[in-house]
């Protein structure tokens, strides 16, 4: 039975009308074009009619005559424990065309490989990390459950790869530089840097100093932490008596720790 069949059918046994079930949310234009079969509901959609319906999303998902429904169920489980890897490989014996799953397989590869890969990052394992977003972009783009935010999410792990273009906000960018910094994977860090858009303000300037001084280069941090003093005026101060003390300038080093006590 096709999905806007069992979505009439129900709406028939809860004893209510297109209208009644859209509610504010859902245009009947649109109930209609699901229950004929001309359109598919997103997920959120569907997951408001499960809702409404008082019935299970699974219940819309899973089709008796699918041959795929044994390796969906096991893919979902082991996606919900966070068994990205087991989740992956339950998907691999997947077999399409399946209307009943098609898009639902597409995400839920694609968000596998993406979680496979932020781990493969972790671990410096850059070039396994990179072949699982490329395959996350290959399904992703086979299911339109598969959102702008979704993809965003994806480019900003592969800029932790390489330099890429984003078109997302640098905050985001120079937040994934500061967590590579956290974690010592200074490559990533450098590569989140250089995808950032504006790279003269304060904040972008203390962590590429703390990167520049992560990789001895004091001379260059130094010049970094000067225009970051508003952006963190007790950190950069420290940094930069750190700095100096590395470049054998005492007298700067000094006068830093002096300026370093009057802030505290």
């Amino acid at each position: 039975m096709e999905l806007g069949q069992k979505l009439r059918q129900a709406r028939l046994a809860a004893g209510l009308s297109q209208r009644q079930l859209c509610g504010d949310t859902i245009t009947r234009n649109m109930l209609s074009q699901i229950e004929n079969g001309s359109a598919r509901p997103s997920m959120d959609t569907l997951r408001i009619l499960a809702g409404r319906l008082e019935l299970p999303l699974s219940y819309f998902l899973e089709e008796l005559e699918s041959p795929n429904q044994q390796c969906m169920r096991s893919a979902r489980e082991a996606y919900a424990k966070k068994d990205f890897s087991v989740a992956l490989a339950a998907l691999e014996g997947y077999q399409s065309p399946d209307a009943a799953h098609d898009w639902e397989q597409g995400l839920l590869k694609a968000l596998c490989c993406m979680a496979l890969a932020e781990e493969a990052i972790a671990q410096r394992r850059y070039p396994y990390a990179l072949q699982l977003l490329n395959r996350a972009k290959e399904s992703g783009e086979t299911t339109p459950y598969y959102t702008a935010a979704t993809e965003r999410e994806r480019l900003l792990l592969l800029s932790g790869l390489e330099r890429v273009t984003l078109p997302v906000d640098d905050r985001e960018l120079l937040l994934r530089a500061e967590q590579a910094l956290q974690k010592k994977e200074y490559a990533s860090a450098q590569n989140y840097l250089e995808a950032a858009g504006e790279q003269d303000s304060p904040r972008w300037n203390f962590l590429k100093g703390q990167l520049l001084r992560a990789q001895g280069c004091f001379r260059e941090a130094k010049a970094c932490f000067l225009i970051a003093q508003p952006y963190a005026p007790k950190a950069a101060t420290a940094f930069l008596e750190q700095c100096c003390r590395e470049l054998k300038d005492y007298e700067n080093a000094y006068l830093y720790a002096c300026r370093l006590r009057e802030l505290e």
